[in-house]
C-alpha cells in the first residue's frame, strides 16, 4: 500500500509517483512491471483494505491455477459494491468452510471456487477452468457437488453439474481439454488422461495426453513448440516410433485441426480404435 510505505519511511511521495505505477487506489507496483493474475488478486485485496475475500479467477490464481488470462479483472467478494475499474465485485454469502487462506490472502476454497467458475456461461470454458483448478488443487468433483447441494437453485447449477461430469484433473492445458471434449461429444471419451507408456524392459517412453490404455490408442495435442522447436520435434519422432513398435497407435492433433477440422480428429481416432479392435 502506498500510504503504508510512506508512513514507514520506505518511500517518499516523489519516489512513489515516479518509480511506481498505480494499480488501484493506494496500491502500486514498480514501474513497468507486468501484472500476473496473482498480483491482481493481491492488489484487489489490498484495495479493499484487506477486508475482502478473493473469489472466482482471482481465487483460482491464488490456488495455483494456470492458464488464466492476465487481462481479465481481479475478483473479490465483499459486502459493499463501490465499483472500481479492473475489479469484478461479488457479494455472495460465504459459509466459514467456503473460505480459506491462499498465498496469505483470504480466498474461496477450491471447492467453492469451482462451484463459482463452473456456473458461468459457456460449458467449454467452464470445463477448462474446472480442469485447471482440479489440476492445481486436486479438489474432487464430489466436494464441489457438496457445495452445490448446499446452494440449490443457484444460477448455472445445471451447467455446473454437466461441467463436473466432463471435467478431468489430468488435463494440463486448455487445448487438451478442448481436444477431450471434441472426442467426448462424438462418443469417444478417452478412458484416461496422462497415460504413461513403458517399453518391454520397464523403461519410460512417453506420457501421452489422453487415450485408451486397453487398446493402446493415444491422442496427443501438439502445441506450437512441437512444430517450431527442432529438439522437441526430434524427441516427438523418437518417442512415437518407439511407442508404435510397442503396438501403440498415436493420433496427433494440431491447433489448426482443433480449430477448423474437428471431424478429422474424430475420424482418425475412431479409425485407430477400430484398427486396434475396439468396439468404436
Amino acid at each position: 500500500m502506498g500510504s503504508e510505505a510512506i508512513a514507514a519511511g520506505a518511500l517518499n511521495r516523489y519516489q512513489l509517483a515516479t518509480q511506481y505505477d498505480q494499480v488501484f487506489r493506494n496500491v502500486y507496483i514498480p514501474k513497468g512491471q507486468a501484472l500476473t493474475p496473482v498480483d491482481k488478486a493481491v492488489a484487489a485485496w489490498l484495495w479493499s483494505g484487506r477486508r475482502a475475500t478473493a473469489a472466482g479467477l482471482s481465487a483460482a490464481a491464488l490456488h495455483g491455477t494456470l492458464w488464466i488470462d492476465a487481462h481479465l479483472p481481479a475478483e473479490i467478494n465483499q459486502r459493499h459494491r463501490h465499483k472500481t475499474d479492473g475489479i469484478l465485485l461479488h457479494s455472495d454469502e460465504l459459509a466459514n468452510d467456503e473460505v480459506c487462506t491462499a498465498s496469505g490472502v483470504p480466498a474461496t476454497t477450491p471447492a467453492r471456487t469451482a462451484f463459482d467458475l463452473g456456473r458461468r456461461r459457456g460449458l467449454t470454458r467452464a470445463v477448462i477452468r474446472v480442469d485447471a483448478l482440479m489440476q492445481a488443487t486436486k479438489v474432487k468433483p464430489t466436494e464441489v457437488v457438496s457445495i452445490a447441494d448446499r446452494h440449490r437453485g443457484a444460477r448455472g447449477a445445471v451447467q455446473l453439474r454437466e461441467a463436473l461430469s466432463l471435467a478431468d484433473a489430468g488435463s494440463e492445458s486448455p487445448q487438451e481439454t478442448r481436444t477431450r471434449l471434441v472426442l467426448t461429444s462424438a462418443g469417444l471419451r478417452p478412458q484416461r488422461t496422462q497415460i504413461e507408456i513403458f517399453n518391454n524392459f520397464g523403461g519410460f517412453v512417453h506420457r501421452v495426453d489422453m487415450g485408451w490404455h486397453d487398446w493402446r490408442v493415444g491422442v496427443e495435442y501438439d502445441g506450437i513448440q512441437h512444430w517450431t522447436d527442432p529438439d522437441v520435434r526430434n524427441r516427438d519422432i523418437e518417442w512415437q516410433a518407439e511407442a508404435e513398435t510397442l503396438g501403440w497407435r498415436i493420433v496427433r492433433v494440431s491447433s489448426d485441426m482443433l480449430r477448423y477440422r474437428q471431424a478429422t480428429i474424430v475420424d482418425r481416432t475412431r479409425a485407430a480404435l477400430r484398427a486396434a479392435g475396439a468396439p468404436a
